[in-house]
């Protein structure tokens, strides 16, 4: 690629890799790197990871924590998915949280490999539109 100013400007195709926009000088912003699930994000770059997990309510508060401090994580059907961190349990409840989002896209696995910045729970409006396999956080307790 060349170093000219107005190439590192120029805006990208859908098509352009992440690995072309870096080459140019430039950083990629939180969109072009995170794609948006609804209740779960997911970093796009096979080799991204995750340093903390931003776990958002719906009254707006948010906890994050360091996926280095994670002992462990489970996920049960009837329970959802736990968290087990620096002593404390937090549960994530919902519908379908082991399913897929897109083809090799799952809450769970992303979990487990850092992949997964943030999880939120969903509105009221956003639980009743989805009636697929698509997962949705019901509750995140702390």
């Amino acid at each position: 690629m060349s170093d000219s100013v107005l190439d590192r400007l120029k805006p990208r195709k859908p098509g352009d890799s992440l690995l072309q926009f870096y080459q140019a000088g430039a950083e990629p912003t939180e969109a072009e790197t995170t794609e948006d699930f609804g209740c779960f994000g997911w970093l796009r770059g096979v080799r991204e990871r995750a340093v903390m997990l931003e776990l958002r309510k719906k009254d707006g508060s948010i906890l994050a924590i360091a996926y280095a401090y994670i002992e462990r994580i489970e996920f049960d059907p009837t329970n959802g998915i736990a968290i087990h961190a620096n002593g404390r349990t937090i549960r994530i409840k919902g519908r379908h949280l082991n399913g897929e989002a897109r083809p090799t896209v799952r809450l769970f696995e992303g979990l487990t490999r850092h992949r997964v910045p943030w999880v939120g729970e969903a509105g009221h409006e956003e639980i009743g539109q989805r009636q697929d396999a698509t997962p949705v956080v019901d509750a995140i307790e702390i």
